[in-house]
């Protein structure tokens, strides 16, 4: 079986929902996923191999799925065709978890699933994101943001934490607070790539209360009211970043606590050392992006602040100083084989 080629047209040629063939055996499947993990731009392989080489397979279908999925919604230009499509995919994902499977990544995912008793809620959850992609160009309220963020950032996280066996309520919390976080940074760090879109995650409202006009916003117009702006979401997004340190105001959102408690000291102990490097590597990779839009003063219309291999090095230096010298680093129990 070919492997994947060079972009996302050719995949579609290959397996989409108009091409007869027959389905992918599961080592071909397998190969498939790894290959569309390990050969994309995105950070992934950076931190796959901190994990158990018993995880990598099902990391890689996992990955294979969320990227397919994005896919779709992206880099298909008709709206009508995504979403066309869109719905292939979700049936392609129902009919795995009736038995069946056709497609590489649902063919090498459905043992996935099965072995870590993986629930299809977030599968679907990030689906109802992506067609909410096709149909919603701009959010009037932060909280209309949240939602989205709900649905296409936190499942995977939660998908991680399936695959690690660590399911209860304050992982998912933890895990919830931080893929928030890190959608929310990217919003900011992509405000102009979004706009060319065209979508708008600043929301209106927000824009509205520091005098940021629409003809200001097409413009890409930096001034005093969208520098206000800017500096407003990157510190409301810090916190969603640091949930071993954060409480909740009354609006919802994280407002900083002094020091950190022993809940949070208990959730941490409870999860095994390997996670929490990447958790923790994840988290501080964000919080990095919003201390470089800080460094440019918050001018995102001209500069796209990222992350360069300087800044993983010390990161992956900085979260494995952290994790073996904090007191409630490790115990056998919590190992991940």
């Amino acid at each position: 079986m070919p492997l994947p080629v060079t972009g996302f047209a050719e995949e579609l040629l290959a397996w989409g929902p108009e091409v007869a063939r027959p389905p992918a055996t599961l080592d071909e499947a397998n190969a498939y996923c790894r290959h569309l993990a390990t050969s994309h731009y995105e950070n992934f392989p950076v931190t796959s191999w901190i994990l158990p080489r018993r995880l990598h397979q099902p990391f890689f279908n996992i990955y294979a799925y969320c990227r397919w999925s994005d896919d779709l919604s992206d880099e298909v230009q008709d709206t009508a065709r995504s979403l066309e499509l869109l719905a292939w995919w979700r049936q392609q994902l129902h009919d795995c978890y009736a038995g069946r499977a056709w497609h590489p990544v649902f063919v090498a995912l459905m043992p996935t699933i099965h072995e870590f008793q993986i629930p299809i809620d977030p599968f679907e959850d990030l689906l109802s994101a992506f067609v909410q992609d096709q149909k919603v160009q701009e959010y009037e309220t932060f909280e209309q943001l949240l939602d989205y963020c709900r649905r296409s950032a936190n499942p995977v996280g939660r998908l991680v934490l399936y695959l690690c066996g660590k399911c209860r309520p304050e992982h998912f919390r933890w895990s919830d607070s931080i893929c928030t976080g890190l959608q929310l940074t990217n919003f900011w760090q992509d405000v102009s790539r979004d706009l060319n879109i065209p979508r708008i995650y600043l929301p209106r409202e927000d824009r509205a209360r520091f005098g940021y006009r629409d003809e200001d916003l097409q413009q890409r117009v930096t001034n005093p009211a969208f520098l206000e702006l800017m500096k407003f979401q990157v510190e409301r997004a810090r916190p969603y970043l640091r949930p071993w340190r954060a409480t909740t105001g009354a609006d919802g959102t994280p407002t900083m606590a002094d020091g950190v408690s022993a809940e949070a000291q208990d959730s941490v102990r409870s999860i095994p050392f390997r996670l929490q490097v990447v958790i923790e590597l994840f988290a501080r990779g964000g919080l990095r992006i919003l201390d470089k839009i800080e460094a440019i003063d918050y001018c995102v219309w001209d500069q796209r602040p990222v992350l360069k291999k300087a800044d993983f090095a010390g990161l992956i230096i900085g979260v494995l100083w952290h994790a073996a010298s904090r007191p409630f680093r490790w115990s056998g129990r919590n190992r991940l084989k």
